[in-house]
Order: C-alpha cells, then structure tokens, then sequence
C-alpha cells in the first residue's frame, strides 16, 4: 500500500526534534547527570537553609504569639467570668437583702397602721361611749323633767275637767289628795 504525501511529511517534523537534542530526556542523559546532582544539593541545601533561618522561624514566632494571646485571652475570659459570677452573687445578695428589709418594713408598717388604727377605734368607741352616756343622761333628766311636768300637766287637767263638768273648779288641796293617790312612773 502506498502512504498518502502528507504522512511522510509528518513523520519527518517528528524525527527532526529528536536528532537535534541528542536522542533523550535530558535529565537521564549520563553525561549531564553529575551536574544535575550538584544543583539539586546546592538547591535543597539552599532551600533547607532558607526554610530553617528564614520562614520556620517566623512562623514559629506567629504560632506562638497566637499561643500566647490565646492563653492571655482565655485567662482574661476566666477573671472576667469570675467577677462576672462575683458581681451576679453579690447583686442576688443585695436583692435578698432589700426584700427581707422591704418585708421587714412592710411588717413594721402593717404593725404601726394596725396600732395606730386600734388606738383610733379605742378613742372612737370611748367617744361614743361619753355621747351615749351623755344622751343616757339628758334622757334620764328630760324624763325626770316630764314626768314631773306629768304631774302638773295631770293637775290641770283634772282641774279643766272637773271644772267644766261641775262647772266649779276643784280646790287645790283635794286636786293634790287625788293626784298623791294616783302612782306616777319615775
């Protein structure tokens, strides 16, 4: 079979490359190998050496001061936490002390109203006990005083009676005599 023009044309730019470097990949090529060697050293060398003076330490240096604020942090946490739970102790404190003294001044005040209000009802009922006993006594004297009028009102009276029915009026000493007889209530 015969190849196409093209192919052959290809096959020559392929095999050009490969006949100007030398046939091989450079790095496995033996007598650069030694050479290689030395640079990969002299570059590891040179690199550990950069890493271990250069950036390690500086990155240790950052670890540790995150490390160390860290620990400042947790340790500020763990005071602000205590005077937190001081400060909540101490306001529940002060809290139960101002309701045993509101309850102690609420009792007090509730024990002063309730005297004062005793006191008051005493001095009202001994005011009213005086009243009654002062309107006790005006009655007992308006009583006396018309009971006797009684007497009297009971003497003319009979007078006028008498009078009109005899058409004489009674002399005083019989009117009295009769009006002695009957019992008046006192």
């Amino acid at each position: 079979m015969a190849q196409p023009a093209h192919s052959t044309a290809t096959q020559g730019i392929v095999a050009s490359p490969a006949s100007e470097h030398g046939g091989g990949f450079p790095p496995f090529e033996s007598h650069t190998f030694l050479s290689q060697l030395i640079w990969l050293a002299l570059a590891f060398g040179l690199l550990y050496y950069l890493m271990d003076k250069v950036a390690l330490p500086r990155i240790q240096a950052i670890l540790h001061d995150r490390a160390t604020r860290l620990s400042s942090d947790l340790d500020e946490a763990q005071r602000m936490k205590a005077e937190a739970e001081a400060a909540g102790a101490a306001y529940e404190k002060s809290l139960a002390d101002a309701q045993a003294k509101a309850r102690t001044i609420a009792a007090e005040t509730r024990a002063a109203l309730t005297a004062e209000a005793e006191t008051r009802r005493k001095t009202l009922e001994a005011e009213l006990n005086d009243k009654i006993a002062a309107s006790e006594a005006t009655i007992r004297t308006r009583t006396a005083e018309a009971m006797g009028s009684v007497r009297s009102i009971a003497g003319e009276t009979a007078s006028a009676i008498v009078e009109r029915l005899t058409g004489q009026a009674p002399d005083q000493g019989s009117l009295d005599t009769a009006l002695n007889r009957v019992a008046f209530p006192h």
